[in-house]
């Protein structure tokens, strides 16, 4: 491929000027062959197959950060979600899973690995509910496990039996994580039509459907694409929208080499890249910093939704472009914690809740890395989550809930996480009950498929 040397010179400038990075390169990893009848031997079958394949994903993936002058920042692992191969096993068992799980991570250098994970999106085995039950203490007693539990698709409805007790599980995860701002919930993602082959955390996994190995890849670059849109004189939201596909282009491009070169390396195959627009806590790395750049006075106020769906398409057909293997859940992330333009529009109150739930019709992935006051009801962020997924739901698409309510904290005060997970704001909810909804249970039926409008 030929480059143009004034392309090289643009790219150096994104790097150094304009946080582009690689936000991940994650490595999934079969375990369906390592059930065994014994819990010490499932996991030290786990543990040797996670090193054996992993134990040259960070030096790897350090030396193509050389090759190419790229930063990686994170080096992830997702696994089979252990419910589906622990099925057998008890409270106690699946919490010594988890924590081999963060032992093999740990060996190997990886940031996070993501797996502790159960569908349950039309109905719950035995196994599914312990390993739900276990997540709170499995989350408090390792570093780097993170977990996650599909909940709704649209083709199944919503398990609102499991939107409950995950409710409780979210405030037992907070409460058992007390002491670290509830960090435990900052690794629990409750999905909807949860893709399989997702390089992000805390909701990555390695489906059914997938190899025994892959290197899935998810760029970044809101900095990049601000920096584009401000460069404009005067342009109409046609122009923004061309300018923002050619720029995705590029970002693409240069995840999807960097992606290939790890995978032959490590001799596996190359899975897909994640287009995600994933911001960081570093200022003017922000999807809000772009939706302002397109003339919104603050990110929130009216206008935002249909920014913000300008954006999330031009990304997809920029990007779309530049790889044959697109997959993960592509599109603009919107965690507020991990955004400082998001931060900082919540302060200043032209952000709330409900503009952000409508802001995730058109964008992935869903209520990101949200702070709510500690004493929140269990009832009432199970309402938050039945809403979240009814939209993934209807719109055919994935969306989420990360939300954490901060123990000991109200409105006006923040939790501090540190690193990619940043400052979260406590934003207000309802005061009205839901209590009385959510304790119907049952599952809310699937959308019929035509007569859609």
């Amino acid at each position: 491929m030929l480059v143009h040397p004034e392309e090289i010179m643009e790219t150096i400038q994104m790097v150094k000027t304009e946080n582009l990075d690689i936000r991940t390169v994650t490595m999934g990893i079969n375990l369906r062959d390592c059930v065994h009848p014994e819990i010490s031997q499932f996991n030290r079958n786990i543990h040797n197959k996670i090193v054996e394949y992993a134990h040259d994903l960070v030096s790897t993936a350090e030396d193509v950060e050389s090759l190419y002058g790229i930063p990686i920042i994170n080096k992830r692992v997702s696994v089979t979600p252990i419910a589906s191969i622990a099925a057998k096993f008890n409270k106690e068992d699946f919490i010594s899973i988890a924590q081999t799980l963060d032992s093999a991570a740990a060996e190997v250098g990886i940031d996070f690995l993501g797996g502790f994970s159960a569908l349950v999106h039309k109905g719950m085995t035995p196994g599914e509910k312990t390993l739900i039950s276990a997540i709170p203490e499995a989350l408090a007693n390792t570093e780097k496990v993170c977990s996650s539990v599909n909940v709704a698709t649209t083709r199944a409805g919503i398990n609102m039996d499991a939107v409950a007790l995950m409710g409780k599980t979210i405030k037992e995860a907070a409460q058992l994580t007390a002491d670290r701002g509830g960090i435990g919930c900052a690794k629990l993602v409750i999905f909807a039509n949860a893709p399989e082959d997702n390089p992000f955390m805390a909701g990555a996994f390695h489906g059914i459907g997938e190899p025994d190995c892959v290197i899935n890849v998810g760029v970044s670059g809101p900095g990049v694409v601000n920096a584009a849109v401000r460069e404009l004189k005067d342009p109409d939201l046609g122009e923004i929208a061309e300018t923002i596909k050619k720029t995705a282009f590029k970002i693409t491009r240069m995840g999807e080499m960097a992606g290939r070169e790890a995978s032959r390396r490590l001799g596996v195959e190359f899975g897909v890249v994640d287009l995600s627009l994933a911001p960081t806590p570093e200022v003017g790395d922000s999807v809000a910093a772009i939706l302002e750049a397109m003339g919104l006075e603050s990110c929130g106020t009216h206008g935002t939704t249909a920014a913000l769906a300008l954006l999330n398409d031009a990304v997809k057909k920029g990007g779309s472009m530049a790889s044959s293997y697109v997959g993960g859940l592509s599109g603009a992330f919107i965690p507020v914690s991990e955004d400082a333009g998001m931060i900082a529009a919540v302060e200043r109150g032209s952000l709330d809740l409900a503009k952000l739930e409508a802001m995730t019709s058109v964008c992935s992935v869903g209520l990101d890395m949200v702070a709510v006051p500690g004493d929140t009801p269990a009832s009432t962020i199970s309402a938050i989550i039945a809403d979240e997924m009814a939209i993934g739901m209807i719109n055919h698409k994935t969306t989420a809930v990360r939300i954490i309510p901060a123990p000991g904290k109200t409105v006006g005060d923040s939790v501090e996480f540190g690193g990619l997970l940043g400052t979260a704001p406590v934003m207000s909810i309802h005061d009205f009950s839901s209590e009385e909804f959510v304790k119907k249970g049952g599952r809310i039926p699937a959308p019929i498929q035509a007569l859609t409008n």
